[in-house]
């Protein structure tokens, strides 16, 4: 077996123990009683996964490798000791998906794809799965940019993945931590009544939280709105009362 298909194996072995693990926070500690709107996000993420497995695969991986066979990117020019190049290129990516969340906010084409994800009137794990097809598609050429200008080692970017694939589905969780818990762990990472707030139907609150693992972007960029379990958030999109079907969230960017 080579090392790349181990490293696939990990990457997808992680992907499933992470949804695993938090399906099960979310059995035990449940925030609200809710149905969800899996037959609704399940169809758009295996639609996004085939769409996105025949266009480019594992992309981050493969940007990976050609940059550290070209000898481009920082990490390829300035090598970093032991596992500060996974630290770095944990962080970073990060950073960059925070920026791109926060212009899917900010700009009005982009936002018209993004609202599919808001447009789930429940929050659950499976709202973490609730991304239009576009969306994902105009995200690709800056997270492979980022890892083109980074050059990480592939096991740094697949590291990325699985902490990053926990953590979304970590914050979209309908999860009531214990309040004592939830304090500390909202001062590094992103806890889901943090990102609860960030689905609620009311502005400004709604323009904010947007970082995926780490807290402290929002709290260093101005973007941070506290929230905890107790806190009672009206989920969904502004305008969009009751649940769409599959075929309304793929005709939802272009609705006026």
């Amino acid at each position: 077996m080579t090392d790349e298909v181990q490293l696939q194996i990990l990457r997808s072995g992680g992907m499933v123990l992470t949804a695993l693990i938090v399906v099960g926070l979310q059995s035990a500690l449940p925030h609200a009683a809710l149905r969800g709107s899996l037959r609704v996000n399940g169809p758009l993420w295996f639609f996004n996964t085939l769409l996105l497995a025949a266009v480019c695969g594992a992309c981050g991986c493969e940007m990976a490798r050609y940059a550290q066979a070209g000898g481009f990117g920082l990490l390829n020019v300035v090598p970093l000791p032991g596992a500060a190049d996974a630290v770095l290129t944990v962080l970073v990516l990060d950073f960059v998906s925070y920026v791109w969340h926060r212009a899917n906010h900010r700009l009005p084409l982009l936002w018209r794809f993004h609202r599919v994800h808001h447009s789930d009137i429940d929050f659950t794990v499976s709202t973490g799965l609730r991304f239009h097809a576009g969306e994902l598609l105009l995200s690709l050429p800056l997270r492979l940019a980022a890892v083109a200008l980074l050059g990480p080692p592939v096991e740094a970017v697949v590291a990325f993945e699985i902490l990053f694939n926990f953590s979304n589905l970590f914050e979209h969780g309908n999860i009531d931590l214990p309040l004592g818990l939830e304090r500390s762990v909202e001062r590094v990472f992103v806890t889901p009544a943090l990102h609860r707030r960030h689905h609620t139907r009311r502005r400004p609150d709604l323009d904010s939280n947007y970082a995926t693992i780490f807290s402290f972007w929002d709290r260093g960029l101005g973007t941070l709105r506290h929230c905890t379990s107790a806190d009672h958030i009206d989920t969904g999109l502004p305008g969009i009362e009751r649940s769409l079907s599959f075929l309304q969230a793929m005709k939802l960017p272009f609705v006026k």
